[in-house]
């Protein structure tokens, strides 16, 4: 499994800085998608459990969540660095274009955004979106934490 970027987030699970693994290899290859860097194999760097357990324990104390951009079509490897992660206590989330994942990674997930980007319908910020974010122990949607709402 290889990455193309690693990022501290704010925005992707609310209330919880994240640490984001952008994992390349997309099969998916969404039209209009924003991260078409992301659909070649193997480019990037080899994503090993070594320079996975460096960059989340350096951030140990100062983020809350680890979030992988994809990478369930390396159903093995993800599942192995999501359970490390929730065991240094770091909460999870996983943001795939698929409507479902197996089992054996959403046991290992707080939360998951599923479905493909449609540019016509938006992102998770959009009342029209065709995309969920999901809180996995309770089946709860939470897109309504997306939605910009005018306070007067």
């Amino acid at each position: 499994m290889y990455f193309q970027d690693f990022q501290v987030v704010l925005q992707e699970v609310p209330g919880e800085v994240s640490l984001c693994f952008s994992i390349s290899g997309c099969p998916l290859r969404c039209e209009g998608c924003h991260s078409t860097h992301l659909w070649k194999k193997r480019k990037g760097k080899k994503l090993t459990k070594k320079i996975f357990c460096q960059t989340i324990c350096r951030y140990k104390g100062l983020a809350s969540c680890v979030i992988f951009m994809g990478g369930e079509w390396h159903k093995k490897k993800l599942v192995e660095l999501l359970k490390i992660a929730r065991e240094e206590n770091y909460k999870t989330c996983l943001y795939t274009g698929e409507e479902e994942v197996d089992k054996e990674i959403l046991d290992q997930l707080n939360w998951i955004k599923t479905g493909r980007w449609k540019t016509s319908l938006g992102g998770l910020d959009s009342q029209r979106t065709n995309q969920r974010f999901i809180e996995v122990k309770t089946n709860k949607i939470l897109n309504h934490l997306f939605i910009k709402t005018e306070h007067s």
